[in-house]
Order: C-alpha cells, then sequence, then structure tokens
C-alpha cells in the first residue's frame, strides 16, 4: 500500500469518528447572583461553620493544655538525649498549636462563608506558617 491511499483511509477513517461523536451539551446555566434573603442551606452552612468552629477552638484549648504539661516534663528530664528530644517534640507542637490559632484567626474573620474544607487551602490564606522558637544550636 502506498503512502497516499495510508493517508486517504485515515483521513476517512477520522472524518467518520468526528462525525460520529454526539453533539456537546450547551453550558449549564451560572446561578444568578441575585440579592436577596439567604436560603435555607445558606443558614445550614453558617451554622455549621460556628460549630466547628467552637469544636476547633475546644480542640486548640486541649493542644495547649497538653504541651503546657509538656513543657513542664521536659524540664524534669535528666538524660540529654531524651530531653533534646522531647524539646524538639514541644518546639514542633509550639508551631502547630501557633498554626492552628492563625487558622482560627482567619477563619473567623472570613466569616459564614468558610466552610471547614477552607483550613486545608494554602492559597496564600494564612500567609506564612507562624515561628517557633529558634532553633537549638547543639541539634544543628
Amino acid at each position: 500500500m502506498n503512502l497516499r491511499n495510508l493517508l486517504s483511509i485515515l483521513a476517512i477513517a477520522l472524518a467518520s469518528l468526528a462525525w460520529a461523536q454526539p453533539p456537546a451539551e450547551p453550558a449549564p446555566k451560572a446561578p444568578s447572583d441575585k440579592p436577596g434573603p439567604p436560603s435555607g442551606s445558606h443558614q445550614a452552612m453558617g451554622e455549621m461553620q460556628k460549630q466547628h468552629m467552637a469544636a476547633m477552638q475546644a480542640d486548640l484549648n486541649k493542644m495547649k493544655a497538653a504541651l503546657e504539661q509538656m513543657k513542664a516534663n521536659v524540664s524534669k528530664i535528666a538524660d540529654s538525649a531524651e530531653k533534646a528530644r522531647w524539646q524538639s517534640n514541644v518546639e514542633l507542637w509550639t508551631i502547630m498549636v501557633g498554626h492552628m490559632e492563625q487558622m482560627m484567626k482567619h477563619m473567623g474573620a472570613m466569616g459564614p462563608g468558610m466552610g471547614p474544607g477552607m483550613m486545608h487551602h494554602h492559597g496564600g490564606m494564612a500567609g506564612p506558617p507562624p515561628s517557633g522558637p529558634p532553633p537549638d544550636k547543639e541539634s544543628q
């Protein structure tokens, strides 16, 4: 079979495939941006957000209490290697608690439209992560 016949067959096959495709569906209509009273689902979302924020605050309070207990216990450790390990753990959790506090502030400032799933969005919303204590020179 020569190149001309092969190209002719390929062109016919592609044309028949293109004609066999179903027509594209029209784009769905965008929801109306008309101002008005909040819908029932919007109110439910706002209530869920309040509950989520309250649960996060309770968790944050528990984390702070546990962190304070860890800090108190680290000072009692005699073994230097074990103490360094626990101090690193305290530093990590100090940063994590600070980050969670910042996220709570941002979520509170965003208002009821800020859903629970937005906590994991890192598109510049929270800015740089909170800085913790300076690194220990011995551990570097």
